[in-house]
């Protein structure tokens, strides 16, 4: 069973008022569930009001340091763009976590073929 880190991001109040960082916390949690991932409480973060557009929020940063520390072998993640609105960006992080050995897991990705999610629907954040 692999350890692995939830990652949730919801920038807009629209995106708030819609709950969609606790649905796209429980679709991970429940996808963790069904894939046999171990995540530990404590390592579900869920950034709140920060845009995609920097990589200065809490959450990642926590999981870039459990990464570091050799504490994970996973981060799920709903889409590539709840980890960063901008492309550099999220290949950035997906090779800085692959260098620790860390796999940049997506449930929902372009043309994945994977299940959608109902109550998550992206937008500009």
């Amino acid at each position: 069973m692999k350890i692995a880190a939830i990652y949730a991001r919801v920038s807009s109040d629209q995106q708030k008022e819609k709950k969609t960082q606790a649905c796209q916390t429980a679709a991970l949690i429940e996808f963790a569930h069904q894939e046999n991932y171990q995540v530990p409480d404590e390592w579900v973060f869920e950034d709140e009001g920060y845009s995609g557009a920097s990589l200065i929020r809490p959450g990642l940063e926590w999981i870039r340091d459990l990464a570091a520390e050799g504490l994970i072998q996973a981060v799920l993640a709903l889409s590539p763009d709840r980890l960063s609105r901008k492309y550099a960006y999220q290949v950035l992080l997906t090779e800085e976590l692959a260098r620790h050995g860390v796999d940049m897991v997506f449930i929902k990705a372009p043309h994945s073929g994977t299940p959608k999610i109902n109550c998550y629907s992206s937008s500009r954040g």
